[in-house]
Parts: C-alpha cells; structure tokens; sequence
C-alpha cells in the first residue's frame, strides 16, 4: 500500500470515526427530548405515510440501534427498537426521513431509482475492487503488479464510488421531504424541529464523509495508474 493512500485512509477513518461520535452524542441528546404530540416513531411514520397517500407501505421494527432502513423490494418502513417506540425528537427525525425514502419510491424519484439499480453491481464491485487493486498493485504476491489489472479494480471501484456520490441527493432529500412534512404537519414544535433538523444533518454528514473518501481514493489509485503506465 502506498503512502499516499495510507494517509488518505488515516485522514478520512478519522473523520468518520468524528462524525460518528458526534452523530451518536447528537442521537442521545435528541432521544431524551419528547415530543410535545406524544407520538411514537412507529405512530409518526404511519400518519406521514397516510397524509402522502401512501397506504401500501409497512412498518416493521427491526434489531440493532440506527439501523433504520427502507426497503422498496418489499415496501417496508424499517425502525430500530428505540425509534419504532420512542416518543424523542430523535425519534420522530429518523422515522420520517425513512418515510422520506418511500415518498421518494412511491413519486419514482430519479436518483432512488439509480441507486437501487446500481445495487447489484455495487454488490459485486465492493466485494472484489480491493482484492483486484491490490493484485494490481503487486502487493498481494503476483510480480510486480499488471496496470491492465489494476485499471479493472479502478473501475469497479468506481462504481462503488458513484453510488456513495448518487446516495447524497437521496439521503438529503429524504431530510428534506421528513422535515417539510414535520413542520406542516404541526409534529413538533419550533425548538424540537430545530433538533431533528440537527440531527438529521449529522446523519447525513456521514454520507458526505463516505463519498469524500471514496473519491479521494478513487483519485489516488487513478494517480497510482497513470503513473505505472507511463513507466
């Protein structure tokens, strides 16, 4: 592995480390701050659902903490025990901005339609770019490396990189569609919307930390490339 993209790694693991904490001291601020309405995560994505017209969607509770997900193979609204029953901010934040994510499915958004064709390739490309990059590279033993093969492991590695850049619009939208509808919606009051609306920043900061990372790896191994084929 290259110094340069040691440092890269380092530089962007620690920031992601960051953001995380921050993400998770935000959460538990926001966690311990009810709502006025009274309303369970699980009660807020229902009624954003029904005032959207949206009536085909499930609610589901699911294990873990900040594994909240939607799933549009099968329709499902995804909430972690403390925010399906929680009666926080937080709560009602990240439920809606799931919700979000099923607004975006039902009115066929088109960058949520991109994303969730890429995820089959993605799937293969996050699998096998690093282990072919570092074939590449010559690290893992073969020789001293093949540029034709590393040019492989680039391109599946950017594909992996385009969905973390495709993924920005769809998360901060999502916020954006979840936040709307609390405040129209009379959800939560002026000082709990600004706390879901800090919240949700966090969580969408993470994403951006991912894509700024994945580029700037992407752009170390492309250096790497043109480097060795020009040897």
């Amino acid at each position: 592995m290259t110094p340069g993209i040691l440092i890269v790694s380092f530089i962007f693991m620690g920031l992601g480390m960051l953001v995380q904490s921050r993400l998770k001291s935000k959460f538990a601020l926001y966690s311990k701050m009810p709502t006025s309405s009274g309303m369970s995560g699980a009660d807020v994505a229902q009624k954003m659902l029904h005032d959207n017209g949206i009536y085909d969607v499930k609610i589901t509770a699911v294990e873990g903490q900040l594994t909240d997900h939607y799933n549009p193979a099968n329709k499902t609204v995804n909430l972690s025990p403390d925010v399906y029953a929680g009666r926080s901010v937080a709560a009602a934040a990240v439920a809606a901005h799931e919700c979000g994510h099923a607004l975006q499915h039902a009115k066929a958004y088109a960058m949520l339609s991109l994303r969730s064709k890429l995820v089959p390739a993605v799937n293969i490309s996050s699998k096998l770019s690093q282990w072919i990059i570092l074939i590449g590279l010559g690290i893992l033993g073969f020789g001293h490396g093949s540029p034709t093969v590393l040019l492989i492991g680039i391109i599946l590695f950017a594909v992996t990189t385009l969905f973390t850049l495709i993924t920005l619009p769809v998360e901060f939208d999502a916020s954006n569609r979840a936040l709307a509808w609390l405040n129209q919606a009379h959800i939560t009051t002026t000082p709990e919307y600004e706390g879901a609306k800090d919240a949700l920043k966090w969580a969408a900061l993470t994403y951006v930390v991912a894509a700024l990372a994945s580029l700037a790896m992407l752009f170390q191994y492309v250096m790497i490339f043109l480097g060795r084929r020009n040897d």
